[in-house]
């Protein structure tokens, strides 16, 4: 790929709260650029990004499609991710890997608490971005109202390009008021014409904010504006560009993508304003021999290959899909490549351009594309593929907590392979969903981000794997900690016939304020061989997982490994890993071990009659509200926090406090010690049915 065609490329996201209308968005995209010839609609399941069985019987994205169009000689690779917060993982991995975004509000709801976490999330990653402002044609729709509130609640520095034409209902066209020119619509079809007077005073007056806003950050701009010479539309999509692709102002477009209206406007926006892989620059990585030295690479296809997979599908028809972008070089089919992350050298059998649920084989895939590659034995979602001669480890993707568990367990004795298998297949897919198997209970716990994560889960098992399960109820994911620092000395000696077992550790432990689990060696002079150093760390790990107080994986620890012995006959690998095992076993209840549980970020839209029975309510909840702010006229938005384990059924109490007219959205924000009553009941549960299961 040309440095010229790599201009002309666009990978691009549409992200937006659950039912702002991305799908359908991304639809009329599709329609109007020429890939699909009819309308595919969500509510009725024939949405061609809505492949999947789930997404099609509960109308919402589950998981992030991708495909590929054409628009004004530009290709556009475009990722549609979910809005449910239970798939925000979906959103974070797209994020990683895309060039930029359109965020699409809902004229009506405005910010919702979605719109929040993923203009966040694009932040993180520094994603250049525009708005869509849908369902113009809705009761209750407000342009205005909502640029403010992506100012004011999101600090968008956002600025309107378009003007709405008909209010509501009545919505028939849009204002460019970059051309001065006005759009409606005949059916399907476009037609431009001369704004009408009513609106001209209001257009006049907005081109003029719009370009005094822009020659903040254009010099050419501000001179000619300065010296009151005509404005023609080139200088302010020169001056837009420039300043959408350094994040200092998003712009504002309009529409009703269910009623076709406004979506050829911000197909043009997308060429127009978000960047391309030569715009957004080098990619920078590190060295995989020195974390501390960065490498850089240019999206061409001139210097060594390196590419990042963000996501895996496995396929009924193809097999495993890896789905890579590739940031520098170029990819042949049946060509090798080097996986760095887990120091593996993959085959590449086949590479296909995938559209939704079709599939379009390529020869090579070049820089600053995105594709998928049939045949990756090893490589998983965030490692990184290269030249094992010019090696790069690039950034990797930020996984969620997990913060529900629930017990699953075949019907049978011989579905518990195919379980297993299963199992392991959507892990490795979904790196927000865990799978732990209990040997002390015997019991396979999953974990995910929520009950709508879990479910899904359980209903792909059984319609896509064929596997039939039975569940538990879902539970909190408590994690452990300690709270001090323990030095500790232990010698492991086990005598059986032949060789016995010598094992000695001097260590400590404290809590790690980093956060994680983090490993650290200072053993000296070959007291431990070298060899035997990764099983203690093997063995410390093992035990965190596990946990020590009530059975659940251990948080935010340091171990540090300081001297020890070993004996030249009996000691081994497994020796000094049974050594770790059992010393922290032992050493743990020293360390003051606490329970933690997942406290979430809840916002709450309510109208203001029922605001002080939801206050209430959340106080009972162990909840905090923290901020109150007007959301529409006669509504409030609520917003604090609230520990998960009380919000078990709060979707149909808030219905009957509300008389249904009140809504929630909630994610995991940190892990908080449990209160002292509340952990003793927890540990004492989780003893009674370990000594059950014992008996």
């Amino acid at each position: 790929m040309s440095e010229q065609q790599i201009h002309k490329l666009r990978n691009i996201g549409i992200v937006a709260h659950i039912d702002a209308g991305k799908t359908t968005t991304t639809e009329r995209i599709l329609f109007f650029s020429g890939v699909t010839r009819k309308l595919g609609e969500v509510h009725d399941g024939q949405a061609v990004m809505d492949f999947m069985k789930q997404e099609q019987e509960r109308g919402i994205t589950i998981s992030s499609a991708a495909i590929t169009t054409n628009w004004k000689n530009h290709q556009i690779n475009i990722i549609d991710t979910p809005g449910h917060i239970d798939f925000t993982l979906e959103v974070e991995r797209s994020l990683r890997v895309l060039d930029g975004i359109v965020m699409v509000f809902c004229a009506v709801g405005g910010v919702e608490p979605q719109s929040e976490t993923v203009w966040h999330q694009a932040d993180r990653y520094k994603v250049p971005r525009i708005a869509f402002i849908n369902k113009m044609d809705r009761n209750g729709a407000d342009l205005k109202q909502t640029v403010e509130m992506m100012n004011s609640m999101l600090g968008a520095n956002a600025v309107m390009f378009q003007i709405p034409m008909g209010e509501e209902i009545d919505f028939y066209g849009i204002i460019d008021i970059v051309k001065m020119k006005a759009i409606t619509y005949n059916g399907l079809e476009i037609q431009e014409g001369d704004i009408p007077p009513q609106y001209m005073a209001q257009a006049k007056e907005l081109r003029e904010q719009l370009v005094e806003k822009l020659a903040d950050f254009d010099d050419e701009l501000m001179e000619k504006f300065l010296a009151e010479e005509e404005i023609m539309s080139d200088d302010i999509k020169r001056a837009t560009r420039s300043a959408t692709l350094n994040l200092l102002v998003t712009p504002v477009f309009c529409g009703s993508s269910f009623k076709n209206k406004g979506v050829q406007l911000l197909l043009d926006a997308v060429i127009d304003y978000l960047p391309s892989p030569l715009d957004r620059g080098i990619v920078l990585g590190t060295d995989p021999d020195n974390s501390e030295t960065t490498i850089s690479r240019k999206p061409s296809e001139k210097r060594p290959f390196s590419a990042l997979a963000f996501k895996i599908i496995n396929d009924n028809f193809v097999g495993q899909q890896t789905f890579i972008r590739v940031y520098s070089g170029e990819l042949n089919s049946g060509s090798y490549v080097y996986n760095i992350t887990k120091q593996k050298k993959e085959r590449v059998g086949r590479i296909l351009r995938v559209s939704a649920k079709e599939r379009q084989e390529l020869p090579i895939l070049k820089a600053g594309d995105i594709g998928a590659l049939i045949g990756m034995k090893y490589t998983t979602t965030g490692n990184t593929l290269c030249d094992e001669d010019h090696p790069i480890i690039l950034e990797n993707i930020h996984y969620p907590e997990t913060v529900l568990d629930m017990k699953i367990e075949p019907t049978s004795i011989k579905e518990r392979d195919r379980l297993g298998i299963a199992l392991n297949k959507m892990a490795l897919e979904d790196p927000s969903f865990k799978v732990r198997y209990d040997d002390e209970t015997s019991e396979t716990v999953i974990s995910g981000m929520g009950e709508l994560h879990l479910e899904v889960i359980v209903d792909r098992l059984k319609s896509e794997h064929k596997v039939d399960v039975v569940v538990g109820e879902p539970a909190v994911a408590f994690r452990e900690t300690i709270t001090r620092e323990v030095r500790h000395d232990y010698k492991f000696k086990k005598q059986t016939g032949g060789h016995g077992q010598y094992a000695h550790i001097v260590f400590r432990i404290e809590p790690n304020p980093a956060g994680g689990l983090e490993f650290v060696d200072l053993v000296k002079g070959g007291n431990i061989p070298r060899e035997y150093i990764p099983a203690v760390q093997k063995g410390f790990m093992e035990t965190m997982n596990k946990g020590l107080l009530a059975g659940y994986p251990m948080l935010d620890i340091k171990f540090v490994l300081i001297d020890g012995s070993f004996h030249p006959v009996d000691s081994s690998e497994m020796a000094f890993r049974s050594c770790t095992e059992a010393a922290l076993r032992e050493v743990v209840k020293k360390a003051s071990p606490q329970l933690l549980e997942p406290v979430m970020k809840i916002e709450i839209n309510t109208p203001d009659e029922y605001m002080g029975d939801i206050m209430g309510d959340a106080n009972r909840r162990r909840g905090r509200i923290d901020n109150m702010r007007r959301f529409r006229k006669g509504s409030q938005k609520l917003s604090g926090i609230v520990p998960l384990m009380e919000m078990f059924g709060y979707a149909s109490v808030l219905r009957t406090l509300s008389s249904g007219r009140a809504n929630y959205s909630m994610e995991f924000l940190r892990y908080d010690p449990l209160p002292k009553t509340i952990e003793e009941k927890v540990v004492e549960e989780a003893r009674e049915k370990s000594r059950k299961q014992a008996k």
